[in-house]
């Protein structure tokens, strides 16, 4: 785009960059930029050019030359490295707003794609995202500063800026009123970009823009760890300070994120609500459980024997009712979490073997090797890692069967990582025939074992490794390539070419 408007085109390169996020003016500014540069010195027509031109005098010259040009670039140029062309442009930055919505309606309406609206709020709404992103620069604060003390309604010094040294509060006529500040608020809080998310949750709590329960609707549905916490936190405070809100509880439990959730849990208790304390024992996360757990114990309860009820109900028991017993189980109760590794459910049977594994307990490799052959790969995958410490006394053999292509997937991953952990030829003579395994994941594991093999150490293996090596190399040769087995400069014989198919 920059480099056709550089050519002589005649489209307004502003309407092409409309919808494309700050991302998008901010490269347009640094590729103009880049590509006058290399272009030398010459006159630059476009106004556009000459706006993100790398000599600050022609920038300056466009800022005063163009009646009503991009508001973007122009608050680009508000964070500009030369101080006369920041100065400029914060006075014409403040003289568009200041006229917003008698002169410069149609053409920002257009250029920031806003809705039928028109007044000031719609136009810094839709420039928050990219002063955010200017805000990181060296001189890029001042924009971010006037916009949250314009949201703050403390005071608007854009207008000012543009007719210095008369107070901002004289030009109160701009400011926003209260109505904008509220909308432009909670647009801003529902934007799309995460930045500009934060940044309106901390301005709206700072001003006490919502209730309990906004707050915990917005904590509810938030995606963003960081704003999510800002909202969840003066949520939590407003129910410490106004008393219980069961709405705003019921907002928070019903979170997507763990951490949400378990502020809700917390707050349970000073709703007078314990009783649902052992809803969400059986939580995904892990907070969300130890919490529950908490929140029992402050009633009296016993999460342990609450936990033993449900797995001992054949309909109750679950993959995290096992996950959380076994959080507080004792050696004791290793028998009963035996017993579930028959349960008809995989993820039952594979919370039962990483609980096992959790409390130290030590099965019989007659009962882990069958379990290799699971049909589900959560189990295989457990049953492997309970195997993986004593891998070296397996039989090779019968994990090297378990590699074949008539296994599952999944079983064929974890006879795999089995026999990395025996290490030496049994792994080496895995890794070759699983290197054209039809699973993406498992071929390109075994890859990368053989091309970072050390061919010279199998040799020191003994006279049946010896004789097998030279059937392997060339097998692993012939998939990947001798260079990409580091084979060019050593000594077993295949500098510079791959053996024959």
């Amino acid at each position: 785009m920059a480099r056709a408007m550089l050519g002589g085109g005649t489209d307004g390169v502003t309407d092409r960059l409309i919808g494309n996020g700050p991302e998008a003016w901010i490269a347009f500014d640094e590729e103009v930029r880049r590509l006058l540069r290399l272009r030398g010195a010459g006159p630059v027509e476009r106004l556009e050019a000459r706006l993100c031109h790398p000599d600050g005098r022609i920038r300056a010259s466009a800022l005063a030359a163009w009646r009503n040009p991009p508001l973007q670039l122009v608050l680009i140029r508000c964070a500009d490295r030369v101080p006369q062309v920041r100065e400029r442009a914060r006075r014409v930055l403040g003289r568009l707003l200041a006229n917003y919505p008698a002169r410069t309606r149609d053409r920002a309406r257009r250029v920031l794609g806003l809705p039928v609206a028109d007044d000031l709020a719609y136009a810094l709404t839709a420039l928050t995202p990219l002063v955010l992103r200017l805000g990181g620069r060296e001189h890029g604060g001042w924009a971010r500063e006037q916009l949250e003390a314009a949201l703050s309604g403390r005071y608007s010094l854009l207008a000012a800026w543009w007719r210095p040294g008369q107070p901002a509060t004289t030009w109160s006529w701009n400011s926003l009123t209260g109505e904008q500040r509220g909308g432009m608020l909670d647009r801003l809080c529902g934007s799309a970009d995460r930045p500009t998310r934060r940044f309106a949750a901390r301005v709206a709590l700072a001003v006490g823009r919502y209730g309990v329960r906004d707050m915990a609707r917005r904590a509810a549905v938030e995606h963003d760890p960081a704003t999510a916490r800002m909202w969840t936190d003066a949520a939590l405070a407003a129910l410490a300070a106004d008393g219980p809100d069961d709405g705003a509880v019921d907002a928070l439990l019903g979170s997507r994120l763990p951490a949400v959730r378990a502020a809700g849990v917390t707050a349970l208790r000073r709703a007078g609500r314990v009783a649902e304390a052992d809803r969400y024992l059986t939580d995904p996360a892990g907070s969300v459980r130890a919490c529950a757990r908490w929140l029992l114990r402050q009633d009296g309860g016993d999460p342990h024997a609450h936990y033993r009820a449900l797995l001992t109900d054949p309909e109750r028991v679950s993959r995290y009712a096992v996950t959380g017993y076994c959080e507080v189980a004792e050696p004791a109760d290793r028998a009963l979490l035996r017993g579930l590794l028959a349960h008809p459910a995989g993820p039952v049977r594979a919370a039962s073997l990483a609980g096992l594994r959790r409390t130290g307990a030590v099965l019989e490799d007659g009962v882990l090797l069958p379990l290799l052959d699971d049909s589900s790969p959560s189990v295989a995958r457990e049953a492997a890692l309970h195997l993986l410490p004593v891998a070296w006394r397996l039989d090779a053999d019968a994990l090297a069967a378990r590699t074949g292509p008539k296994r599952r997937p999944h079983t064929r991953r974890a006879a795999f990582r089995l026999l990395r952990g025996r290490g030496g030829s049994p792994e080496l003579r895995a890794s070759v025939a699983l290197l054209t395994d039809p699973d993406p994941g498992t071929r390109r594991w075994a890859q990368e074992r053989v091309a970072g093999w050390n061919w010279l150490a199998t040799l020191n293996e003994g006279a049946e490794a010896r004789a097998e090596l030279g059937e392997l190399l060339a097998r692993a040769a012939e998939q990947l390539g001798a260079h990409d087995l580091r084979l060019c400069h050593s000594p077993l014989g295949l500098a510079g070419r791959n053996p024959p198919a």
